[in-house]
């Protein structure tokens, strides 16, 4: 039986771009850098209160990335999302869509991030 989720990977065509993507726009940690032996380059990042971490891989020889619409997102918890909403507008990534209230009270919203991949952020109810 598995014990508990340690990383997702996402393979990119641009490395450095989307690396300072997760780092600039939402915070992320890089925590290590390897080359495997095939020969791709991974990158290791964390959000700050996670330990799961998120694994992105550039490997040119498996030919080019190409996202379709909807496929997968990333979500992360933020404090406010009107201060990450400025924050990431700033950075030239507003929301693409929301912010929604849920039923329960969480508010959402979607911003899009390089190469087709979307990022949603999430504000839980405070009780």
């Amino acid at each position: 039986m598995v014990r508990r989720l340690l990383h997702t990977r996402y393979r990119v065509n641009d490395l450095e771009r989307f690396v300072a993507f997760l780092t600039e726009v939402l915070g992320l940690e890089e925590v290590r850098r390897i080359s495997s032996p095939r020969g791709s380059t991974l990158v290791f990042l964390k959000a700050p209160e996670s330990e799961e971490q998120l694994e992105i891989c550039h490997y040119p020889a498996s030919g080019p990335v190409v996202v379709p619409p909807d496929l997968t997102h990333l979500a992360f918890e933020v404090d406010s999302l009107e201060e990450f909403g400025k924050w990431a507008a700033a950075k030239g990534h507003p929301f693409s869509d929301g912010p929604t209230i849920s039923s329960s009270g969480t508010c959402f919203a979607f911003i899009d991030g390089p190469e087709g991949y979307e990022i949603e952020l999430i504000e839980r109810r405070r009780a």
